[in-house]
Order: C-alpha cells, then sequence, then structure tokens
C-alpha cells in the first residue's frame, strides 16, 4: 500500500516544513510556503497539466482541459499547503504501521510517546489498516498535504487515461489556511469554475457543507505595574485581570466540551505580565443568530471589565472570519449531489455531519463558488499523534475521480 502513488506523494510532501504564522505581517505568512508552492508548480508541469501559474500571493493553479466536446461544469479541486502553527512541523518523519493490530502505537521510544486507543479510541475501528503517524515530535501534515496528494494523482491518473472522458478540472493550492487567511487572495474569476470541493483533513466518509460562523476576537489588557512593596491600591496587575474575564465567560462553553452544532468561546493564546496582557479568542456556532449573541456577550464581558477598572482598561477587536457556507451551498443542491452519488459508486455512505472549524471553502462559497469539502483520511490534527489511514487517502482520491466520471454522465 504504500507504493500507491497517492501515498508515496503524501510521505514526500509531509517531509516538507510549511507552517504557517499568525503573527506574520507577510502574505504569505513563511517563505517556506512558497517554496513548497514552487515545488508544486514544477510537479503540476511535469504531470502535463497546463495553465500552471504561481501568483505573488503564493496561491498555485493549473487546468486539466476537457478531453470531451460535451458540455460539461468546470469542477475545481482545493487544498492547503500550510501545516497549522498549533505546533511544529518542521522536521516531521513520518511513520508507517502496517497491519494496525490494535494497542498503543509507540511513536517515539526515547521520550515514550504513545499513540492510544486509550485517548483515541477511533483507532479501535482502524484494526488491520496502514496507518501513517508521526514520531512524537512533530505534527504530520496530513491536514492538508493528503488533500493535495488527492488532487494531484487522480489528475495524474486521468492525464495516463485519455480514455476516460472529463470536463475541464481546475485545481488550486492556496497558503495560509490554517491561519484564516487562504481566501484572502484568492482569484474566483481567474480560477473560473461553476463549483468546487475542497478535499482537507478529516477521516472518512466525512462529506460536509456545513461549517461554522467564525470570528477571532483579540483584546488588550492594560494594567499597572508598581513595585510590588508599595502596590497597595496602584497595581492593577494586568494577568489577573485577564483571568477575571474569562471567568465571566460559560465555563462549558469550550471545545473540549461541546460536539457536533455546538458552539464554544476558545482562549488560544495567552501573554503578558503585570503591565500588558493580550487575549486572542475564537469564537464559533453554526448558528447566525447565536454567533451574533457570542460575539455580544464578548462585547459586554468586557464593557464590564472596563467598568471595574477603567474605561481603556481593555480593549476590544472582533472580527468575523468566516460563515456557515450551508447558506450558500443550499442554494446549489446539485453540488453536494453530485458528490453523494460519487461516494455511493464507491460503496461509501457519506457522513455530512457539520465541520466543527472551517475550511478555505467556507469563504469561497461567499465568494460566489459553491464549495463542500470531503475526507482525506486524516485523523488528530494539529498535533504530535495525527495520522493518516492509507486506505482512506486511496478512498479520497478515487472519489475525486468518480466524481468527475459522474459529472460526464448527468
Amino acid at each position: 500500500m504504500v507504493n500507491e502513488p497517492v501515498i508515496k506523494r503524501f510521505l514526500d510532501y509531509v517531509k516538507v516544513d510549511t507552517t504557517s504564522d499568525s503573527r506574520s505581517t507577510t502574505f504569505p505568512s513563511t517563505t517556506t510556503q512558497i517554496e513548497f508552492a514552487k515545488q508544486l508548480k514544477a510537479e503540476c508541469e511535469k504531470i502535463g497539466l497546463t495553465e500552471v501559474t504561481l501568483d505573488e500571493y503564493g496561491y498555485v493553479m493549473a487546468t486539466l482541459p476537457a478531453n470531451t466536446n460535451k458540455v460539461l461544469p468546470t469542477i475545481g479541486f482545493i487544498a492547503h499547503m500550510d501545516t497549522a502553527p498549533d505546533f511544529t512541523g518542521k522536521g516531521v518523519k513520518p511513520q508507517v504501521v502496517e497491519n494496525y493490530q490494535g494497542g498503543d502505537i509507540l511513536l517515539n521510544e526515547k521520550e515514550n510517546i504513545k499513540l492510544s486507543p486509550t485517548q483515541f479510541p477511533v483507532l479501535n475501528e482502524k484494526i488491520g489498516e496502514t496507518l501513517i503517524t508521526t514520531d512524537g515530535t512533530t505534527l504530520l501534515g496530513g491536514d492538508d498535504k493528503a488533500g493535495i496528494a488527492a488532487i494531484l494523482t487522480a489528475c495524474e491518473h486521468l492525464i495516463n487515461h485519455p480514455e476516460l472522458p472529463h470536463g475541464k478540472i481546475r485545481i488550486g493550492f492556496t497558503p495560509d489556511e490554517e491561519v484564516g487567511h487562504g481566501a484572502d487572495h484568492f482569484d474566483v474569476a481567474k480560477f473560473g469554475c461553476d463549483f468546487a470541493y475542497t478535499v482537507d483533513g478529516s477521516g472518512a466518509p466525512e462529506l460536509q457543507s456545513q461549517t461554522f460562523n467564525a470570528a477571532s476576537c483579540h483584546i488588550v489588557v492594560q494594567g499597572v505595574s508598581v513595585h510590588p512593596g508599595a502596590a497597595k491600591d496602584k497595581m492593577k496587575n494586568s494577568l489577573l485581570m485577564a483571568y477575571e474575564l474569562h471567568s465571566l465567560l460559560p465555563a462549558d462553553e469550550v471545545p473540549e466540551k461541546t460536539e457536533l452544532f455546538e458552539g464554544f468561546y476558545l482562549l488560544h493564546d495567552l501573554a503578558g505580565s503585570v503591565d500588558l496582557t493580550t487575549m486572542d479568542y475564537i469564537i464559533r456556532d453554526h448558528s447566525k443568530e447565536i454567533f451574533e449573541q457570542r460575539k455580544q456577550k464578548m462585547s459586554e464581558v468586557v464593557a464590564t471589565m472596563n467598568a471595574r477598572y477603567g474605561e481603556g482598561s481593555f480593549t476590544l477587536t472582533l472580527t468575523d472570519s468566516y460563515y456557515n457556507m450551508s447558506e450558500i451551498i443550499d442554494q446549489h443542491p446539485h453540488v453536494m449531489e453530485l458528490a453523494t452519488k460519487a461516494f455511493q459508486n464507491l460503496g461509501i455512505t457519506p457522513n455530512t455531519d457539520p465541520i466543527r472549524g472551517g475550511t478555505d471553502g467556507a469563504r469561497l462559497s461567499f465568494m460566489g463558488l459553491p464549495t463542500p469539502n470531503f475526507f482525506t483520511g486524516t485523523y488528530n490534527g494539529h498535533g504530535r499523534y495525527e495520522f493518516v489511514v492509507a486506505s482512506e487517502l486511496i478512498a479520497a482520491y478515487k472519489v475525486i475521480l468518480e466524481i468527475v466520471k459522474v459529472s460526464t454522465e448527468n
């Protein structure tokens, strides 16, 4: 199985560091993404794709021209190049576990790091599978280099089999998806598709047309630093002020205590000192109404804290990131129907539970390109316990081929 072209591609790609950086002021946020983009551009040209471009922002686009005169839709397939800054993606050493027989997988003997079904029960469903894991010191990068591997392998297969009819296919590889900027400079008109699919890190058999509504929240807490020996009635410890603010948010409305359609507040970054502290939250909810209520709650909490400590002690910046793409995709039911038929033809019953996160497709849908998402066989993304199920990655590449095939029959 490791000799399958899609697996070989994936194992090569994950060794390239493409970590994005949320604090960067450049686009893309890291130069390593540009280097990977150049590699992908060269590979697109090598396998025979046309109209291959790499623009100033780091987007790679390419075309597989139609090989039939039949009037067919132009379909896009999109994946992102960057890996999440939550955990290092430098020096990835993928490990292949063939015919997994259950129990703990020792990722790193020196540090005694184990991938365990006790912590991740989904492993109990993968008995007999070939798994690709980390060595315990980095993330893997299945999110979303697995998607890139699936797309390019499908394109190469179609190029090598010209007897398979297909319409025009466009592919796009984006930077900075993991830091919320993957669609910032995506040229939808240039991409020129009727609709598209993101092939973005998740386990089979997910086929998703619903995402959160999402916002980012940056709070600056201004304290007053004086010598602790003379601090009475003078010091304002911004760290403690930050903790106090956080205590005013619902304690159970956090990622680790919610599922499915339940939204949350996530404090994902906290840094500071007595004098100054910054807090970064993400706010998520599938319901647009409750999403707006969550943003209002955050504003009210900040107002309460300013009333306690003085106006200007807390400064809030709220920025909408993306919206629930079902609002758009539901207006184009044929896009999901096509993918569903492709799944069924392959004997796969799609799981259409909502995405508890975002994809480039969430923003692209509102930019005029309906773009649902389907699986790559990736689990536990963004950390040392990430793994990919080889058979599911192979299935993802076959889903692309089947979508293309079904589109010629309608």
